[in-house]
């Protein structure tokens, strides 16, 4: 019994021991060290193995549930060193952690590759954006949407260029400067058609048009039975062909 109480003990004060687990003895068991010269500080571990027999139950629990996650991150890592022993150590479960870390880090690494679900996800929100009934039509949407846009910005850098406006100036003020350039515009012509007809305002202008209108029918007709009369189809020979018959 000395032997073995001696090895307890040994194995109690080895460094690989938790610190927590060696206690001086106290009470009856103080009498036996004095009677053998030893101390050894374990009449508390009952409380300690039981603890410790608790611990290996939840680790066996444990390791079921590493397995279920590590059969749905990592189901091609069916191979476990301990699966056909009773007992399970902290090295098993050291292993199924690090191997569903790694499988993490992998696809960390690789998530710039998407999954076939993303794709499909891509192509039906594609077909939406588009109005595209099938996956035959993506193609020739994709080419056409392609051809638009690049037709969109070469229309829209040439604007930038002819309105003199900075590369980054967004659309709507492209539209903008246009808007206020087709209005300057307008504002000429109206200019100009008040010179032409040589009227400031929009009532003169609406008397010229009425005289236009009842001075020009009578004179069209009369162009035409000259034409007819004189046997010719252009208006420029009208005064030559008078003087002839002069």
């Amino acid at each position: 019994v000395f032997k073995v109480l001696s090895h307890i003990d040994s194995i109690l004060r080895s460094p690989r021991a938790p610190p927590l687990i060696y206690r001086r003895s106290k009470g009856p068991v103080q009498n036996y060290i004095q009677e053998y010269g030893q101390e050894c500080g374990f009449e508390h571990l009952p409380l300690t193995i039981e603890m410790w027999a608790d611990q290996l139950m939840a680790l066996k629990d444990l390791h079921r549930s590493l397995r279920k996650l590590s059969l749905e991150l990592v189901p091609w890592h069916t191979a476990d060193p301990q699966d056909n022993r009773e007992s399970v150590r902290v090295e098993d479960l050291q292993f199924i952690v690090d191997a569903i870390l790694e499988e993490i880090e992998n696809k960390e690494k690789n998530s710039q590759t998407p999954s076939l679900p993303t794709l499909s996800a891509i192509v039906s929100h594609f077909q939406k954006l588009f109005d595209v009934n099938s996956l035959n039509g993506v193609y020739p949407r994709m080419n056409e949407v392609y051809t638009k846009l690049g037709e969109m910005t070469n229309a829209m850098r040439n604007l930038h260029e002819l309105l003199e406006l900075d590369s980054s100036a967004p659309p709507t003020v492209v539209v903008d400067t246009v808007g206020k350039l087709c209005d300057i515009i307008n504002e000429n012509v109206t200019e100009q058609v008040q010179q032409l007809l040589g009227t400031q305002d929009i009532h003169s202008i609406i008397n010229k048009l009425e005289e236009h209108e009842c001075f020009f029918p009578p004179f069209q007709a009369l162009i035409q039975d000259l034409l007819c009369l004189l046997e010719i189809s252009n208006p420029d020979d009208i005064l030559p062909t008078v003087q002839n018959l002069k």
